[in-house]
């Protein structure tokens, strides 16, 4: 379904990431950032993961110029805001109260991933030549001839921002904990550039974790038996359950993962007296590892920074990386040398009464969030930031 854009640009969608050429995919997106993987969008809908079904049909956005393609996106049509990790479930319920319909709503977004990257894969040309204005007005173009009431674009990285900002814009701003390498060689050097206080903290839930009689086995995907994964899986099926919820991927999807994707693929596993009882998964990136999933089934102490944290951390140091994303939330994460970042999401709301009353939401919460994160900043536990 076609929409007029500006110049002989048209924006239109498909329904499953078969329809659109693999190399095409590829030319624009590349092959360092895992989660834009096209190997990883199929293994997605070819578990099911994706689909009417669990609320997320796929609508990934094909931008075309004289019927070339010159840009993409991926987007679905949600019929609910799970697994999205920008919470709009108020802005959902006013409608509700209001007798109006918030879904269906266009999601731009990787599925689950509360990671900032590139969402607007364009041709270089294309990013120079168009403006937030064409691209807002594109998205709401769109939007309404799908049926949906809003559009959402989710953790874009700075380029994209470049070209989402202008007067009229519904933006929100979030917080996160990230790990950044600073020089260094080793966990020790890391562990120099902090506090006496935190870095005698850290050390003793280090040893606490050891004296529990745990020690920890790094598989890479290439080299990963299949009864690691399994008891992975019933770990990370533990982590939801424990909450009422149901995981939102299943083993299938970790499996087609290991087949196509597996040199991104990095899983510690915890054992104790000749067992699993712990995992966390990784995907490492050109620059980045991103932590994602993590479960147990019985709670030890501390085992979840170690687990998650220490051993993402010498991970990271061992595969040249110099960031980690851990994911959403943990202000636990602050006093272990993980840093504030600002994160962003752009929203298109059609009704323009809800859109002025979600404006001014949005921009009281950015002054609740640039708070929270200069708080944070002032107490970072490194050395520099206070007198040791």
């Amino acid at each position: 379904m076609p929409e007029s854009g500006p110049a002989t640009l048209t924006l239109e969608t498909c329904a499953s990431i078969h329809d659109i050429p693999a190399q095409e995919w590829e030319r624009l997106a590349g092959y360092s950032n895992p989660f834009l993987r096209y190997e990883f969008f199929q293994a997605l809908e070819a578990s099911g993961c994706t689909s009417a079904t669990t609320g997320w049909s796929p609508r990934h956005l094909v931008f075309r110029s004289d019927g070339r393609i010159v840009g993409l996106a991926p987007a679905y049509l949600k019929s609910h805001s799970m697994g999205e990790y920008v919470f709009d479930w108020a802005w959902a319920d006013a409608y509700q109260r209001h007798g109006l319909a918030y879904y269906p709503k266009l999601l731009i977004a990787i599925p689950f991933t509360p990671s900032a990257g590139p969402r607007l894969l364009l041709d270089p040309d294309l990013r120079q030549q168009l403006t937030p204005e064409q691209i807002h007005e594109l998205l709401d173009t769109l939007s309404d001839n799908l049926g949906a009431h809003s559009w959402h674009l989710l953790f874009p990285e700075s380029e994209d921002q470049k070209l989402l900002h202008h007067d009229g814009e519904l933006h929100r701003i979030g917080c996160q904990f990230h790990w950044h390498n600073h020089g260094y060689r080793n966990f020790e050097d890391f562990l120099a550039e902090l506090t006496s206080r935190k870095r005698k903290s850290i050390r003793k839930e280090r040893r606490q974790v050891a004296e529990q009689g745990i020690s920890f086995t790094r598989f890479h995907g290439r080299d990963m038996p299949e009864h690691v994964l399994s008891a992975f899986y019933v770990f990370y099926q533990a982590t939801y359950l424990k909450r009422g919820q149901r995981p939102y991927l299943n083993k299938r999807f970790f499996e087609l993962l290991l087949e196509q994707l597996p040199e991104h693929v990095h899983l510690v596993m915890a054992e104790r007296e000749g067992e699993m009882i712990a995992g966390a998964l990784f995907l490492a990136g050109e620059s980045t590892l991103y932590g994602r999933y993590w479960g147990c089934l019985d709670e030890y102490n501390h085992l979840h920074f170690e687990t998650c944290y220490y051993q993402g951390i010498e991970l990271a140091m061992e595969l040249g990386l110099r960031h980690i994303d851990a994911g959403a939330q943990g202000e636990h994460k602050l006093v272990r040398g993980f840093e504030p970042v600002i994160t962003h999401s752009w929203h298109g709301i059609l009704h323009p009464g809800f859109r002025e009353a979600i404006a001014n939401f949005t921009h009281e919460e950015a002054d609740h969030v640039l708070g929270y994160f200069n708080d944070a900043v002032s107490v970072l536990p490194f050395r520099q930031q206070t007198q040791d």
